[in-house]
């Protein structure tokens, strides 16, 4: 059965032959092949391949925005695909942080309201505690000093470190990355890749950054690359 949402969770992600496949007109496309990983709290994972081999609709499956074909998805003990509709809406949001290459940062609030808008899923205002978490995430990813900046007026770098407080201010078991520093020059890149690698296992949360880059993925504890649908260790490894 699965664990009550109030429950204490057991941090841990399983993905059990994910499955991923579309029809068309002539044939079944399949786009992921028995796909199996196991991660606890703490670890980080970077997932590699080219475009159009199926990362991001990995990362969407087990970050529960799509289901998968045919397998099972875990985490913290859940089915989130067993749950009615608005439990999963509210599970996601409880349980995933998702970070991804355009920030989705909305333009008229300030920083401190974009990072504190997750948290306003359920209620109409924000408490004290979600408050002091927006503000410790955002000075521990160097911005203390921008709170009621807009974004318009913060560094592309600076965007994203916002987006990573925004995606951890719920205190999520899993962090979800797609191409998170695809838009960033080399050095800032390096500075986000190391700032998730980090604030991530403070977190004690579940990394998943799925990535182009080999400099980016050697950041992190594991990797895996997307080869016709299959999860493999890349070469040399």
């Amino acid at each position: 059965m699965p664990t009550p949402l109030g429950s204490a969770p057991r941090t841990e992600l399983h993905a059990d032959l994910i499955c991923k496949s579309f029809p068309t007109r002539n044939r079944e496309l399949v786009i992921l092949r028995d796909i199996t990983m196991t991660l606890v709290a703490g670890e980080s994972a970077a997932i590699m391949g080219p475009s159009g081999s199926g990362k991001s609709t990995l990362l969407n499956i087990v970050g529960t925005l799509e289901p998968p074909t045919s397998g099972r998805v875990t985490l913290d003990g859940v089915n989130p695909f067993e749950l009615p509709e608005r439990e999963l809406a509210r599970f996601r949001n409880r349980r995933v942080g998702f970070i991804f290459q355009e920030h989705h940062l909305l333009p008229q609030c300030s920083v401190l309201e974009n990072v504190l808008l997750p948290t306003l899923a359920e209620k109409r205002a924000v408490d004290d505690d979600n408050l002091e978490q927006a503000r410790r995430l955002l000075d521990r990813v160097g911005l203390s000093d921008r709170l009621d900046h807009r974004p318009a007026e913060l560094s592309g770098g600076e965007r994203q470190r916002t987006a990573i407080a925004r995606a951890l201010v719920n205190r999520p078991s899993l962090l979800l990355a797609d191409e998170p520093t695809g838009n960033l020059d080399r050095s800032t890149a390096v500075t986000i890749a190391t700032l998730l690698s980090d604030v991530h296992r403070e977190e004690n949360a579940i990394l998943i950054v799925v990535t182009h880059s080999e400099r980016l993925a050697e950041k992190f504890g594991r990797r895996w690359e997307l080869n016709d649908g299959q999860l493999v260790a890349p070469r040399g490894s």
